[in-house]
């Protein structure tokens, strides 16, 4: 059994202006801004959605495949791969460029300024799956490269691999008619809300329009847990799972997706596919960063039983 995931691989620096932003933007001078903010702290971080979902899955237990590119500068991400045990061969390596990199800067008020560079991302994978096998594998694709995200869900099909389609940030540059080309046959398309409003928008279908299309519709509902409907009419709530504290939201997304491709991989239905995703985004919600979180498989089960019941056996 192989999961494959494709999308982006990125370094976040993420910095800290210790002021407002507003106060040092003249709203009579905005077609002419030039602006300089002292930042007073700046972390660096591991990121991109293929590795963030890879990394959660990792703690799973899985050993999936990262079907992405990175630069010159990778070693270093490389070298936490490594410690987590995942493949490397899926990742093109381009010498001449930098992996994706994500600039963000908050203020106190919790804006933010992000800049961000493809890098390595502009690249498609070129990973030639020679592999692939219908009856036990499953795939992903996530936000990356944008010839992978058009050309994959199509490979998927051809070879009878079910796949989740996860289209995320890169929604504003696809268009309807990539979007539903894309969906056509998955066996889920995850989202969150606003983003399945987007997709309704850009391709004119409804989201019972959308089940037609794809078996599942996974929202991801933020502190509402998320919804899962089927196209055989199942529509149900999947609770959110109470973290010990809510540190940062960034990466239980991508958490989610992994605790969910896990479930699916070992048989499990959609919704308690769904519940596994619910507990590992708990984990990624106490910790700075997308990749900082951790758990054992032990401590894993008893969120899930406090949250669930006893947890499904695969």
């Amino acid at each position: 059994m192989s999961i494959y995931i494709s999308g982006s691989l990125a370094f976040d620096r993420i910095m800290t202006f210790p002021g407002n932003f507003q106060d040092h933007i003249l709203t009579d001078k905005l077609r002419m801004i030039n602006v300089s903010f002292m930042v007073s702290s700046m972390n660096e971080r591991r990121g991109g959605c293929a590795g963030n979902i890879a990394y959660s899955l990792a703690l799973l237990g899985e050993k999936p495949v990262i079907v992405s590119a990175a630069g010159h500068d990778f070693d270093t991400y490389a070298v936490n791969l490594k410690r987590l045990k995942l493949p490397l061969d899926g990742i093109r390596r381009a010498p001449d460029e930098f992996t994706a990199n994500c600039y963000i800067t908050t203020d106190l008020n919790g804006n933010q300024i992000t800049g961000f560079y493809p890098g390595a991302m502009s690249l498609p994978s070129a990973y030639a799956f020679e592999n692939l096998n219908a009856d036990t594998d499953i795939a992903i694709v996530s936000p990356g490269n944008m010839d992978d995200m058009r050309r994959l869900p199509a490979l998927y099909r051809e070879k009878g691999v079910p796949y989740i389609y996860d289209p995320g940030q890169q929604l504003p540059v696809l268009s309807g008619d990539d979007l539903l080309a894309a969906i056509e046959g998955s066996l889920a398309c995850t989202t969150n809300d606003y983003e399945l409003s987007m997709i309704c928008k850009a391709t004119r279908k409804t989201e019972n329009e959308l089940l037609g299309r794809t078996l599942w519709l996974v929202t991801t509902l933020g502190a509402e847990g998320s919804l899962i409907r089927g196209a055989d009419g199942t529509e149900l709530r999947v609770a959110p799972v109470p973290p010990a504290k809510v540190v940062d939201p960034t990466g239980a997304g991508d958490a989610h997706r992994a605790g969910l491709l896990k479930g699916l991989a070992h048989g499990l239905s959609m919704p308690d596919a769904a519940r596994l995703g619910s507990v590992s985004a708990s984990f990624a919600l106490e910790h700075t960063g997308t990749q900082e979180h951790s758990f054992t498989r032990a401590k894993f089960r008893e969120r899930y039983k406090s949250a669930f019941g006893v947890m499904p056996k695969f």
